[in-house]
């Protein structure tokens, strides 16, 4: 009779433990957030991604009950902010991160103490950019083939700016230099705000970035030589593409969303639905027509399966350009 007892007490645990397991991740669901989350850029205030991240949070932090923060945390070529979220926050999401294309490809140039793939949790793929290179209006570079021959008459001495070492804006330009044979000086900046300035101030004399120079170009202070899409943009149709110039690069450099590793798929499931809901929202679709960018949505799972996937095969563009770590 006891034994009889017992296993049925054991029966009824069971069930109980099953009907509540869901309860209980749904109740993590539902308890999430309690409190602002803290969102890092790792670019400075006032660039083009600065941009787009504030008002994206804006609208998510409204989904979601709660305010997100954005922190800038600019440095190592967009590396500094996820990589130090990946070693100091808790997962537990109330601290999240932009994560640029550069943290595929800057492992590949030193040594990080944070895994790429491994130390991270991808909440949702966001969008990407529309990458032009810009000299000043007064500049005596008309085109960018007058850019390139410049280069070709005077190895080492024709300068261009990126937002840091190993980032899109600069591969895209040692891409090209290696495509014309020209030797090209790049110097790197920490994002579009300090290099924007720079390049206003004639400390650099051109400047490769995402939409960040839309202002200065369409208020007559800088000149867009090209731009670095599969086409030409509807904003400034005028502007040929480097595939057209026969240059054969072109890039999108696709960014997103992410937490530190083991986080709660519950917490995940919650930022994912608020930033997708953001993403279709009127405003931010505005947004992103006024700099020039797409929608990149991709779910957690698929946004990891392609961040690992880039990773193994951006380790052979590397190589080629000859800027691999030894």
């Amino acid at each position: 009779m006891n034994r009889r007892l017992t296993r049925r007490a054991a029966v009824a645990a069971g069930c109980a433990a099953a009907l509540l397991a869901p309860l209980g991740a749904a109740h993590a669901q539902a308890g999430f957030p309690e409190k602002p989350i803290t969102l890092l850029v790792p670019w400075p205030a006032g660039g083009s991604t600065d941009r787009h991240l504030r008002t994206l949070a804006e609208i998510a932090g409204k989904h979601l009950g709660q305010n997100i923060i954005v922190e800038n945390k600019p440095g190592g070529g967009g590396t500094l902010g996820p990589g130090t979220m990946a070693l100091n926050a808790r997962p537990d999401g109330y601290t999240i991160a932009q994560y640029p294309l550069g943290m595929l490809r800057y492992p590949h140039m030193q040594k990080t103490n944070w895994h790429p793939i491994n130390d991270f949790t991808f909440i949702v793929g966001v969008s990407g950019y529309t990458f032009g290179f810009v000299v000043r209006a007064d500049s005596p570079y008309k085109t960018f083939n007058d850019y390139i021959e410049a280069a070709r008459r005077n190895p080492g001495k024709i300068d261009f700016g990126s937002t840091g070492v190993g980032t899109s804006p600069h591969l895209l330009i040692e891409e090209v230099s290696q495509a014309a044979k020209v030797q090209l000086n790049h110097i790197p900046f920490k994002g579009n705000a300090d290099q924007m300035q720079a390049l206003i101030g004639g400390h650099v004399m051109a400047a490769s970035d995402a939409t960040g120079w839309d202002k200065f170009v369409d208020g007559g202070q800088m000149r867009l030589l090209v731009t670095f899409g599969e086409k030409r943009t509807k904003r400034w149709p005028n502007v040929p593409t480097a595939k057209e110039l026969g240059y054969g690069v072109v890039s999108q450099s696709p960014y997103g969303i992410v937490g530190p590793k083991g986080m709660d798929p519950a917490i995940v499931k919650a930022l994912h639905g608020a930033f997708k809901k953001a993403m279709d929202d009127p405003k931010h679709l505005a947004l992103l027509d006024e700099l020039n960018q797409d929608l990149w949505y991709r779910s957690g799972e698929d946004y990891a399966k392609w961040a690992g996937e880039t990773f193994v095969k951006d380790k052979v563009l590397i190589e080629r350009l000859g800027l691999a770590g030894k």
